[in-house]
């Protein structure tokens, strides 16, 4: 698990860090090269794809962050864990669950972000 926990870690990493070029090299280590990034406002297919959409959550959200909130569910080679987006004030805005896939290189190959809880029944 220790692979897997700094992959994510550079992962989110990756969503921190406001520098784009500083940004590129977390993917370099966390994205595989054609990795597959969705959550309910946003799609995009490689590490340039996700930089971008990491640059539009900055420039949204200067400030904020994204934090793991919970330990690496993983089994073969899928993924899931939580996280909030936590508000310069310190503020709890958004909860959610990412589910993904890793690569052989043990990359993460596809992330599928769901915000909030789910649905009532």
């Amino acid at each position: 698990m220790g692979a897997v926990s700094e992959t994510v870690q550079a992962y989110f990493d990756a969503w921190n860090e406001p520098d784009q070029a500083k940004r590129r090299q977390l993917l370099d280590k966390a994205w595989a090269d054609d990795g597959l990034y969705v959550d309910p406002v946003s799609e995009g297919r490689g590490r340039d794809a996700l930089n971008q959409i990491i640059a539009g959550f900055h420039s949204q959200s200067p400030g904020a962050r994204v934090e793991v909130t919970s330990g690496i569910d993983q089994h073969h080679n899928q993924i899931r864990f939580a996280w909030s987006f936590i508000t310069p004030d310190g503020k709890t805005q958004i909860e959610g669950i990412d589910a993904g896939e890793l690569a052989p290189d043990g990359r993460i190959a596809r992330i599928v972000g769901f915000w909030g809880t789910p649905p009532a029944k």
